[in-house]
């Protein structure tokens, strides 16, 4: 899987010559490999610079570039700078997004005078937004793999085990199932620690009465997958309750009206009226939802702030919650496939009834 074409054809729109790519994320967009390499995009040809590591595994790809391997005084920049000067490249994409203030100056150091590097890091973040099938089967597998997890750690959730413990047996249990790793730490929060968002899961045994929150994903062939669900262990209050039902109904309403071209406000701002209506308006503080894919966070998101339609073919998040202080929380998390007319929820473990253990 490599989008080295896809990256070119968008050259002549923002002006440039070549696309200069050293992150480890796009790398994987480019070349679907992940060799701590730098990336050359042009028209006439790519370019493709790693280390005696990776070499035999990028060899074996067969990538429609010129691969070389550093060493011998000829590092990253340097053949960056033979290649930019042999093929006379002057508007050179960077990606400003990732790339260091030292690793620019370096660049800029080692550069012919006559290249210009240009910021151009949207261009890869578009590309990025809209998934092809390829990427959307990925990431199917990966959710896949985190419902069957999500089934799998119902049964060990109980009075006394440690939060920690349900974290360690996620991550065993998307490992055996058929994920790469985890596509961030996993959040495992009960009773008070629930009401933060991003609790970081620790010895605190769970007690009876209290809410679960589960925020967990996998990596599979690359890709990401997201998901939260909160459960109760024993019975809950009618606090909990309404609580819970509440941030699915702002959930289900946003799903209900997302779909590309929607600007990522209106979907925050339809979930954000469900809870505002039920007097919980000041109680979520984050964004309604954020892109993903290589990377657990990525652009557009359907936040307040983003008033820019959302494409056609992006993985979104839908994660709404209510977070009560010193009480407890509660997060509902899905990710649907934007289409024209509809958007696919891609998430199937249950939600739809608060689930007591």
């Amino acid at each position: 899987m490599n989008h080295l074409n896809q990256i070119a054809a968008q050259l002549p729109e923002y002006g440039l010559d070549a696309m200069l790519i050293t992150s480890e994320p796009e790398e994987f967009y480019a070349i679907g490999f992940r060799g701590e390499g730098t990336v050359i995009v042009t028209a006439k040809g790519n370019y493709y610079f790693t280390d005696s590591r990776y070499i035999e595994a990028v060899e074996k790809l067969r990538l429609p570039a010129e691969v070389t391997m550093i060493g011998n005084g000829r590092g990253h920049m340097s053949l960056t700078a033979e290649v930019l000067n042999r093929c006379g490249l002057r508007k050179v994409g960077i990606e400003e997004q990732y790339l260091t203030v030292a690793s620019f100056r370096a660049m800029t150091k080692q550069f012919p005078d006559s290249v210009e590097l240009v910021p151009a890091g949207k261009l890869l973040t578009t590309l990025r937004a809209a998934k092809d099938e390829e990427e959307q089967a990925a990431m199917k597998e990966a959710q896949h793999i985190t419902d069957q997890a999500f089934d799998r750690i119902l049964n060990d959730i109980k009075p006394g085990v440690k939060e920690c413990e349900i974290a360690a047996k996620l991550t065993y249990y998307q490992m055996l199932l058929g994920a790469e790793k985890n596509s961030f730490d996993p959040i495992v929060a009960s009773g008070p620690n629930s009401s933060m968002p991003h609790a970081v899961p620790g010895q605190k045994e769970i007690q009876k009465g209290e809410f679960v929150t589960m925020d967990f994903g996998c990596i599979y062939q690359g890709y990401c997958s997201d998901m939260t669900r909160t459960v109760c262990v024993g019975q809950p209050t009618e606090e909990m309750k309404t609580v819970y039902y509440t941030v699915l109904e702002a959930q289900e309403a946003a799903i209900a009206m997302n779909r590309a071209g929607v600007p990522g406000c209106d979907v925050h701002n339809t979930a954000m009226a469900v809870l505002e209506k039920a007097g919980y308006g000041d109680k979520m503080g984050h964004g309604f939802g954020h892109s993903l894919g290589i990377e657990i966070h990525e652009e557009p998101r359907a936040s307040a702030a983003n008033r820019e339609p959302l494409p056609l073919n992006c993985m979104i998040s839908e994660e709404p919650g209510i977070y009560l202080p010193g009480k407890f929380g509660v997060r509902i998390e899905d990710v649907v496939l934007l289409k024209e007319d509809r958007c696919i929820d891609i998430t199937h473990a249950p939600k739809r009834e608060l689930i007591i253990l």
